[in-house]
């Protein structure tokens, strides 16, 4: 999402006067002063209407602002969705939404101008498609896995319908097998601007070897590239300014895994018992199947290998500007029954 790029002109300190408020709301323009203590921590918010009722009630213009602010503003954290910031915002009246860091430090500040401004994203989309899914049978041996429904539409429509919301226009998508299907998923509809073109793979090119038989004249912009069976609430406006800002070759989004031993481990030395830990908790960052790629980097794949992205990035590591890019947002790899399962309990209401 778009940061607002001047909200700290409209920050002042707790313990400023009403007149340095109301001064602050003037020079912003943004109708809101941000009220912060020490620690950088919001304490409230002062707008017009809090300078007027302030005024009406006669009180001095050396007040100490604290005194005239909203104290108990409402505020989000950085990893909600555009989504969710607007339905709150939009049901209470609200025309700005300070943002607040993990540590509950003030980090930015949204307006409701700024959410109706959607962003276009002209970067290429590249959804991987053509997996067999056997994991999935016998749900996949009649269906490719990408068009298995979760609620009422595919898992791919919903995929590209995310993209959409977050300003993707540019789509590929790497078929291979049942690819007729996948094809005629999208060949009775009225795409509008939204353009998307199919890449067949004649023999399964792995995660990465696809990425080969791209056209040469794709847009020279980052490329996101994401597993064909993958649901999120991942904000991909984010994934590239993370991609753009680390001045990043390629971007892996990782996930965290725990993992509990199911029992006492001992750890012993000479043969004796140095130390006994009860069903430990063993906590790593997994890859979660979503990536951006600089075009330099597509130009190294032939696609006439099988190539995996793992293999392919563990291959670019030694240039030290592959990023790990940690999600927060709800993700699921559905790639098992269970979490196929999961998928259509979690689809009305978590999207």
């Amino acid at each position: 999402m778009e940061k607002t790029k001047d909200w700290r002109n409209v920050v002042t300190k707790s313990t400023d006067s009403l007149s340095k408020g109301i001064k602050v709301l003037h020079d912003g323009a943004l109708r809101i002063a941000l009220v912060v203590g020490q620690d950088k921590k919001l304490l409230g918010t002062l707008t017009d209407g809090d300078v007027r009722r302030a005024l009406i009630k006669n009180m001095p213009m050396d007040t100490v602002i604290t005194s005239v602010m909203n104290a108990h503003p409402a505020t989000v954290s950085t990893n909600i969705q555009k989504k969710e910031i607007i339905a709150l915002m939009e049901s209470n009246d609200l025309l700005h939404m300070p943002v607040l860091n993990e540590n509950s430090e003030l980090c930015d500040l949204i307006t409701l101008q700024q959410l109706h401004k959607n962003p276009i994203y002209e970067n290429p989309v590249f959804i991987m498609a053509g997996g067999f899914g056997k994991r999935l049978h016998p749900l996949t041996k009649e269906i490719p896995k990408p068009l298995l429904k979760v609620g009422d539409r595919p898992i791919l429509d919903t995929i590209i319908e995310q993209f959409i919301d977050f300003g993707f226009s540019n789509f590929y998508i790497s078929t291979h097998y049942m690819h007729e299907k996948i094809i005629n998923n999208f060949s009775d509809r009225d795409l509008g601007n939204i353009n998307i073109e199919f890449i067949h793979e004649e023999n399964p090119l792995g995660t990465a070897g696809p990425l080969g038989l791209l056209p040469e004249n794709i847009s020279k912009l980052p490329i996101v590239v994401m597993n064909g069976d993958i649901l999120t609430k991942v904000d991909f406006g984010y994934l590239l300014d993370f991609h753009k800002e680390n001045k990043s070759e390629a971007t892996m989004c990782i996930r965290e895994y725990d993992f509990q031993v199911p029992y006492g481990v001992i750890e012993t030395k000479d043969h004796r018992i140095k130390k006994i830990e009860e069903k430990p908790v063993h906590k790593f960052f997994v890859n979660a199947g979503i990536y951006v790629l600089n075009h330099n980097l597509i130009q190294k794949i032939d696609g006439n290998s099988y190539l995996d992205m793992t293999d392919f990035l563990e291959s670019e590591l030694d240039l030290g500007r592959v990023s790990a890019f940690p999600i927060h947002e709800y993700w699921l790899d559905i790639g098992q029954i269970g979490e196929y399962e999961k998928a259509n309990r979690d689809i009305h209401t978590i999207f």
